[in-house]
């Protein structure tokens, strides 16, 4: 995933959404293809169209940070969008930690969600894979498959690829595209940031190739930093959920996030998980929990 391939992508799309009449331009005769001119963004960038089309084409690596802000401007880019054009146009820009050995959930984040025993929290790496998850996480997300499964990184699940790839995680949410859009915007957001990542890459590759809803979402180039929200779930145990979702971020340099679930207190939502937590009899040790070393 060349930062260049994927910053002239990133621009071709972004600028064949707009219509002239979204940035206050006039339509003069029919346009052969949708969107924007070459020309017309450059004129409205304030650059000149040689210079804006090398861009595109992937021919420079080079655009100042003022060229860059006057793109994003003229592209109505929101703020997620802004940082990740700035993070295709100036990867060297971006600290990145290069992982020499497999990911594993931090001791002291381990101990978080599982004193959580009433709150479903799944820790997710930098690529969705799950790291850890407590045990009404488990039953929540993925109860079809073993609790154990984060502990192996040859067997680990990655959420991305459940939500396309498996039959039982798809039925799980009863809005499965606006899932799958906010799952793919998530994505290409970490695809921005890490543009030489083999593991990405691989990833993005098997999704693409297996899964052509994946691919049409993908070449749309969604991007939301995705925090907070509802999501929509109908669990083969306790039916219809509407449940509150946050994400925290660990202030560290791991690209970790703790996805945590919640419902409003007297919902229907709310009964149903605490029966998902009275339904758990299982009882897993401290040994049990803890990641492979």
């Amino acid at each position: 995933m060349s930062n260049l391939s994927e910053l002239g992508e990133f621009l071709r799309v972004r600028r064949a959404a707009l219509q002239p009449e979204d940035v206050g331009l006039l339509n003069y005769g029919i346009r052969r293809v949708p969107g924007l001119r070459r020309e017309e963004l450059a004129m409205l960038a304030g650059v000149s169209n040689t210079y804006y089309t090398r861009l595109e084409q992937g021919l420079s690596n080079n655009a100042s940070e003022a060229v860059i802000d006057a793109i994003a401007r003229a592209l109505n880019l929101n703020t997620d969008e802004r940082a990740h054009l700035f993070n295709l146009a100036r990867p060297g820009t971006t600290k990145r930690r290069t992982l020499t050995k497999p990911d594993k959930v931090r001791p002291g984040t381990l101990r978080l969600i599982q004193s959580m025993s009433n709150t479903p929290a799944v820790v997710l790496g930098r690529r969705s894979e799950v790291l850890a998850w407590n045990r009404i996480g488990h039953r929540l997300v993925a109860g079809h498959l073993d609790f154990a499964s984060p502990e192996t990184p040859s067997v680990r699940p990655n959420m991305t690829k459940l939500l396309f790839l498996d039959r039982h995680t798809r039925e799980l949410y009863t809005r499965w595209h606006e899932e799958a859009t906010r799952a793919v915007s998530s994505l290409r957001l970490v695809a921005g940031r890490a543009t030489d990542d083999p593991e990405l890459a691989s990833l993005v590759g098997e999704l693409t190739m297996n899964s052509e809803e994946f691919a049409n979402l993908w070449a749309r180039h969604p991007v939301e930093n995705c925090m907070s929200g509802l999501k929509y779930m109908h669990h083969p145990e306790v039916g219809d959920l509407e449940l509150n979702f946050e994400v925290l971020t660990p202030p560290d340099e791991s690209g970790h996030r703790i996805l945590m679930y919640t419902a409003d207190a007297g919902t229907p939502a709310a009964e149903a998980l605490q029966l998902l937590t009275s339904n758990d009899t299982g009882v897993v040790s401290e040994a049990q929990h803890s990641p492979a070393k």
